[in-house]
């Protein structure tokens, strides 16, 4: 199939909302947020940076056949993009019951990839595209050979994120890693004599905390395994040791939170979206989630750019890199990074000044990223899970 190359979309800025399901999932959600714009002092100093502008410019209308989208995106925020692409190519047919995405948690979507690739990594996927976990798992795929290179204009004026040289991947969207705590609490905390952790260190380190901090295992969250390489690399192996001995619970983020609001965890490490997200439901319905406060650590925080790939040819569902190449060009246009801010995610686009809502300037946290190791994410996955299972045994 011939290649687009250069692809031009150009498209108008918009502002949707609503609320959705996957299909391995629901979830309602009230309008989402517009995102927040940064003070001009808080603008990015670089020269703003033109979307894909030149090369030969493509009719939307002209994209079509069928598409499928595996990714771990809210399902409010697949809702939003389902209506948007369906209203830009109005030629191209969702090819999962009505949508262009299959949703699932990231951990489960990369199980079932590997299921469909088989024990000898040659089989074909139920997918046209991905949009799931991190570079990490994006270097993974490529060397499998699974993956399909594009071309965006001008990626190093475009992105304020790190790319693939030879375009198997993109980042389309950015989480954030970051500690969170009950402001309802803290008095309650301190007449225990427990310290609300104001970095990474003191979360593992503070004795104070033993038994009153919260994550995610590593070994089936994404962002998790990408947090925990970042920190060893600034700590060492003793950061395991310590959060073993401040006995760290390992659970899902919503039984962190709910844990958090009701005084039986005092400071719990959690994607920032997460948060924001409970703060905006609240404040959309009118009664404001005052229980809850993100903390963005002095040491640091850890972004976890998720990644856009395309399927290869011969692997793909619908073999339809062509109309592939035509929704991951216009993932990195304003209306879609509008759409992921909605969602409570950063944008990875070096002249956007907004932010999610309730967040803060993403090139501030840019500034406090403690940055991730890929390769060696990819590379010794299977030696730092087998450490983090050996050291945290509570």
């Amino acid at each position: 199939m011939k290649k687009l190359m250069n692809l031009v979309l150009t498209l108008s800025l918009g502002m949707m909302m609503g609320c959705g399901s996957g299909n391995s999932g629901s979830a309602q959600a009230t309008a989402a947020p517009a995102p927040t714009e940064a003070p001009a002092s808080a603008a990015p100093a670089a020269t703003e940076a033109p979307a894909a502008e030149t090369g030969t410019e493509i009719d939307p209308q002209s994209v079509d056949g069928e598409l499928v989208i595996y990714t771990s995106m809210y399902p409010f925020a697949i809702e939003m993009m389902d209506e948007a692409i369906k209203k830009k190519f109005p030629n191209l047919v969702p090819g999962n019951d009505g949508s262009f995405f299959y949703y699932s948690g990231t951990s489960a979507l990369i199980t079932k990839i590997y299921g469909e690739m088989g024990e000898n990594h040659d089989q074909p996927l139920d997918a046209d595209m991905f949009m799931v976990a991190e570079p990490a798992f994006s270097l993974e795929l490529k060397d499998y050979g699974y993956l399909h290179p594009f071309e965006i204009q001008n990626p190093d004026q475009l992105l304020r994120f790190d790319y693939d040289k030879d375009g198997y991947w993109y980042p389309i969207r950015v989480l954030n890693m970051v500690l969170a705590y009950n402001p309802e609490m803290e008095q309650s905390w301190a007449d225990k004599g427990v310290t609300i952790p104001k970095t990474f260190k003191d979360f593992a380190y503070d004795p104070s905390l033993k038994g009153y901090i919260s994550m995610s295992d590593p070994t089936t969250s994404g962002s998790a395994y990408a947090t925990v390489v970042s920190l060893l690399d600034k700590y060492g192996e003793e950061y395991l040791d310590k959060l073993n001995e401040n006995k760290v619970m390992r659970e899902s983020g919503s039984t962190a939170i709910a844990k958090l609001q009701s005084g039986e965890c005092a400071a719990i490490m959690i994607l920032e979206e997460s948060i924001l997200k409970e703060l905006d439901d609240g404040q959309k319905k009118g009664t404001e989630v005052t229980n809850l406060k993100v903390i963005y650590p002095d040491d640091g925080v850890v972004l976890v750019p998720s990644t856009v790939m395309i399927v290869a040819e011969e692997y793909s569902k619908n073999v339809n890199t062509e109309a592939a190449e035509a929704i991951a060009q216009w993932m990195l246009t304003e209306e879609a990074q509008d759409i992921i801010m909605q969602a409570y995610m950063h944008s990875v686009l070096k002249n956007q000044t907004k932010f999610p809502a309730n967040s803060i300037d993403t090139n501030e946290l840019i500034r406090k990223d403690l940055g991730v190791d890929w390769e060696k994410a990819y590379h010794q996955r299977e030696e730092i899970n087998k450490l983090w299972t050996e050291k945290i045994t509570q």
